[in-house]
């Protein structure tokens, strides 16, 4: 049996959902205590050994994806300004019931999570990821899980297979094709999610499928005329593994703390 169960919260993925069922936009305290009662639950289910909640940085500076599509996650609605103005009271919350707070520099939070799931995992140790965001499932081993609270349920292999039709290792390259609109990835135009798929299903990723000289024809001009989108929608579509850590496992180990 592993002697770690790494717990990873994304904390805005959870915070902002909590915070957009509230009725009072402004009662930060609130969406602080229900944040923490759903905290309580997963550990509760988990009982993580250690357990550490990454917030995205609040600066300017849209990272590298932005420079490599200048229009990646353009428009998206910005965080209300009372949740921005809150977000201390809510990390002092979390760090009231034992749970560190990591705050991303300048890269996505994902790629921190990322980075950080993969060095634990990659040594046997269990490794949960608590979010909704299917990107993370490009991660996806035996010994890492990612826990969609809201859902209750696991977004898991058969789950990508059934949600996307390819496995998950192929995800990136389906979004390559097939781009994410929410993300303003836009993939190769006239490449929809089941042609993607079907594609990912004859050939195992991107990299072939762009070397194939026997590219069925009703899809070898798009992506002929594509390549150097594709190719960017993945890179952007992938996660950072190898960011330095400042920190380490003994940092975040979970005390509880008595209430």
């Amino acid at each position: 049996m592993s002697s770690i169960h790494l717990v990873i919260i994304d904390a805005l993925n959870l915070i902002r959902r909590v915070h957009a069922a509230q009725h009072n936009d402004a009662d930060i305290a609130n969406t602080a205590k229900v944040c923490c009662q759903a905290l309580h639950k997963i550990i509760n289910l988990s009982q993580p050994t250690h357990i550490v909640a990454v917030f995205d940085h609040h600066g300017d500076d849209r990272g590298w994806r932005a420079e490599l599509l200048p229009n990646y996650k353009e428009g998206r609605k910005p965080m209300p300004d009372a949740l921005h103005a809150g977000m201390e009271i809510i990390q002092d919350a979390f760090m009231d019931m034992g749970i560190d707070s990591l705050l991303s520099d300048g890269d996505e939070a994902d790629d921190l999570v990322a980075t950080l799931a993969l060095k634990v995992a990659s040594r046997g140790e269990q490794v949960t990821i608590i979010s909704t965001d299917k990107g993370y499932c490009q991660l996806l081993q035996p010994t890492l899980r990612i826990r969609d609270y809201f859902q209750e349920r696991w977004l898991d292999s058969p789950f990508i297979e059934k949600e996307f039709g390819v496995k998950p290792e192929q995800l990136t390259d389906y979004w390559g094709l097939a781009g994410i609109n929410s993300s303003k990835i836009p993939g190769v135009p006239g490449i929809g999610p089941k042609a993607a798929a079907e594609l990912l299903s004859l050939y195992p990723s991107l990299e072939v499928i762009l070397a194939a000289d026997d590219l069925p024809a009703k899809w070898q001009k798009k992506i002929e005329a594509h390549r150097d989108s594709a190719i960017a929608c993945k890179q952007v579509a992938s996660l950072k593994t190898d960011l330095t850590l400042g920190f380490n496992l003994q940092d975040i180990r979970y005390q509880p703390t008595e209430a």
